[in-house]
C-alpha cells in the first residue's frame, strides 16, 4: 500500500517583534482534512516532526466563530488519528524514498520552526528530485523554505504557488508584530505567489508542487493530489 507522509511543526508558541509569546499548535482542518481524503482513497498516513514532538493543537481552529461549524468534526479527527498513530517519526530518520508525497499542513508553526529545518529540507529536496508529490496548506508553504542547497539558493524559487496571505493575516490579527508574513516572504525569495479572495478555497498546481492558501483549500489539495497520483 503507498504511503503518504505528513509534516507536523513542533512549535507551540510563536515569538512576536514585542516580546511576546503567542499560543500556536496544528490547525486541525488542515490536517484531518487531508488525512481524511488520503486514507479513503487507500493510502497510509504516517506523521512525522522534529525530533517526534507531537505539536498541541490550535484552539483557534476548535472555536465555530473562527474556524466554521465543522471544527469539531475536524478536530475530533486529528486527535483520534494523532492517537491512534502513536509516537511521531523523527524527521531525521526518515527515508523519502518510502513515501509518494509529503504534505505539509499549516498554523503558524511552520514559520517558527520548520522553515529552517535542514532535515526537512534535506527531505524536500530529495522529494523533488524524484518527482514526488509536494503538498502545503496555509502556513505549510514556509516549510518549503527550508529546501536550500549549499550556496544558500531556494528550491522553489520561480515555482507558482498559494498561502496564507498577507491580507489574511491582517485579519485574523496576526500580522502586526509577527517576524515576517509568509506571502510576502515567499514573493522576496523568488515564489510566484498568488491568492484568491480572503479565507475561500484556492489551490494552485506547479508541477510536482500542490499548494492551497488556508484552511479551506485543505481538502481540494488533497483531492488534487490523490487525482494527479492516480
Amino acid at each position: 500500500m503507498s504511503k503518504i507522509l505528513i509534516v507536523m511543526s513542533a512549535a507551540s508558541t510563536w515569538e512576536r517583534t514585542d516580546g511576546s509569546s503567542y499560543p500556536t499548535g496544528y490547525w486541525a482542518e488542515e490536517l484531518a482534512a487531508p488525512h481524511e481524503k488520503f486514507v479513503e482513497a487507500g493510502y497510509t498516513v504516517d506523521f512525522a516532526s522534529p525530533g517526534g514532538v507531537v505539536q498541541p493543537l490550535d484552539q483557534h481552529s476548535a472555536d465555530p466563530a473562527i474556524a466554521g461549524a465543522d471544527c469539531a468534526r475536524y478536530v475530533a479527527h486529528a486527535e483520534k488519528t494523532l492517537r491512534e498513530f502513536g509516537l511521531l517519526l523523527k524527521l531525521g530518520d526518515v527515508d523519502i524514498h518510502d513515501y509518494v508525497a509529503v504534505v505539509l499542513p499549516g498554523g503558524h508553526g511552520p514559520v517558527v520552526d520548520l522553515y529552517q529545518d535542514a532535515d526537512l529540507g534535506r527531505l524536500l529536496t530529495e522529494a523533488d528530485a524524484a518527482g514526488k508529490l509536494i503538498g502545503a496548506v496555509c502556513h505549510g508553504p514556509a516549510a518549503l523554505l527550508s529546501a536550500v542547497d549549499e550556496e544558500g539558493k531556494w528550491l522553489f524559487s520561480g515555482r507558482e504557488m498559494a498561502a496564507f496571505t498577507d491580507e489574511e493575516e491582517q485579519l485574523f490579527g496576526t500580522a502586526e508584530g509577527a517576524p515576517w508574513l509568509l506571502a510576502s516572504r515567499l514573493r522576496e525569495l523568488g515564489a510566484k505567489h498568488s491568492g484568491g479572495p480572503a479565507y475561500q478555497a484556492f489551490t494552485v498546481r506547479d508541477r510536482n508542487l500542490f499548494t492551497g492558501q488556508n484552511p479551506a483549500s485543505s481538502a481540494p489539495m488533497a483531492e488534487a493530489m490523490i487525482a494527479a497520483l492516480r
